[in-house]
């Protein structure tokens, strides 16, 4: 019998290519990677119980710092036993900062040296998030990954706003490590994880420069690769993962943060990203858009599903697809029925754990680039 994997560990089992499948340990459960996160934004998945979530084979979720902390509290979430207990889901949960929250509201916030003062988009109280203050945030709310404060520059930015970024970030990243050891000295709460962001905007230098100095700081039981999937061209992304792939080590487990279109998973996962989460299914489902094995994306207000009475997608095997037709989600949709959104969003999570099962099988078989290509190409040709 295999002896358990230690809290954090990451146990690399098969590699083709750049494409990689692996076990990521946490003190609430193994992660099999490559894996798709559902965001669960305010403690819970859109229209979705825990259960149903874990159903869909999903294994751990994400949840926002952010919302969190401005309703109904971190330490509210603490009193009530942390977030696994406030949220009644057992398995992995990882908190992000709640900076990309932060950093997109522009004209209500000031970022500094010291870190990042902003108005509350409920009430319009201010508050200041600091290295310091997101780190001992995290610590309350409990999540077994936790992800350091960082600037996120827009897409299109000048190399010069990005490196200033990057300077902002490896100077934050630094206060959060010092923060986090200290709490962590205390042997007070549950046990996390720390991990950093990369930044660097589609700039190779200042990408590869990141890397490197992130790498110096510490020793990191995982990475997250942020400011990418913020506007700019496909291209430019699939080459900063590459880049990456050649800096980061192989034995731990690199977070694509905010990317979970289908081909877009695919791509990442070609190119050595283990960990993804996005908030595109349950928001394509709340707007009547579903992904298809055999169509590609397609949205349910079209007339043409009036009269349809086949499955969503007949290679589903969601519940949504099992016991419904198209013509009855179409007039949910239509309708506003809150069950649509429902229906959806428990397929549209389904597709991508689906899709994310089948890489790791197809990775372990030595089949991944082949199949990958293939589904790829049916995919884009599908969507036109």
């Amino acid at each position: 019998m295999t002896a358990p994997l230690p809290a954090f560990a990451f146990d690399l089992l098969a590699t083709e290519g750049r494409a990689r499948t692996g076990a990521f340990a946490t003190p609430h459960g193994v992660v099999e990677t490559p894996q798709f996160m559902p965001v669960g934004t305010l403690g819970a998945v859109k229209t979705l119980s825990p259960h149903e979530v874990a159903g869909l084979g999903a294994t751990m979720v994400l949840a926002n710092t952010y919302h969190l902390y401005l309703r109904p509290g971190h330490e509210e979430v603490h009193e009530l036993g942390g977030l696994h207990a406030f949220m009644r889901w057992s398995g992995p949960i990882l908190t992000d900062s709640g900076g990309y929250q932060v950093f997109s509201l522009s004209g209500i916030r000031e970022v500094r040296d010291d870190g990042v003062e902003f108005q509350s988009h409920l009430d319009g109280s201010r508050h200041l998030f600091t290295p310091e203050r997101v780190t001992e945030i995290q610590r309350r709310l409990g999540a077994d990954v936790i992800m350091a404060l960082d600037e996120c520059p827009p897409g299109g930015c000048s190399a010069e706003v990005a490196g200033a970024a990057n300077a902002r970030t490896l100077a934050w990243l630094a206060r959060c490590r010092d923060r986090f050891a200290e709490l962590s000295g205390r042997h007070e709460g549950p046990e996390q994880s720390l991990f950093p962001v990369l930044q660097g905007n589609v700039y190779p230098e200042l990408r590869r420069e990141q890397a490197r100095s992130v790498q110096d700081l510490s020793s990191w039981q995982g990475y997250g690769i942020g400011g990418l999937s913020v506007g700019e061209e496909k291209e430019h992304m699939w080459r900063i993962l590459e880049l990456l792939d050649e800096e980061l080590p192989t034995d731990v487990p690199r977070y694509l943060m905010g990317v979970g279109y289908p081909d877009d998973l695919l791509e990442a996962i070609a190119r050595g990203c283990d960990m993804f989460d996005c908030v595109a299914p349950t928001r394509n489902a709340r707007h009547g858009t579903a992904w298809v094995t055999e169509e590609g994306q397609v949205n349910l207000k079209a007339a043409r599903f009036r009269l349809d009475r086949a499955p969503l997608d007949a290679h589903c095997d969601a519940y949504c697809c099992t016991h419904f037709d198209r013509a009855y989600l179409r007039h949910l949709t239509m309708s506003g029925e809150a069950f649509a959104h429902r229906l959806l969003s428990l397929h549209n999570l389904r597709f991508l754990l689906r899709l994310a099962e089948e890489s790791r099988r197809r990775i372990r078989a030595g089949e991944f680039a082949s199949w990958a290509g293939e589904w790829l190409e049916r995919y884009r040709a599908q969507r036109g």
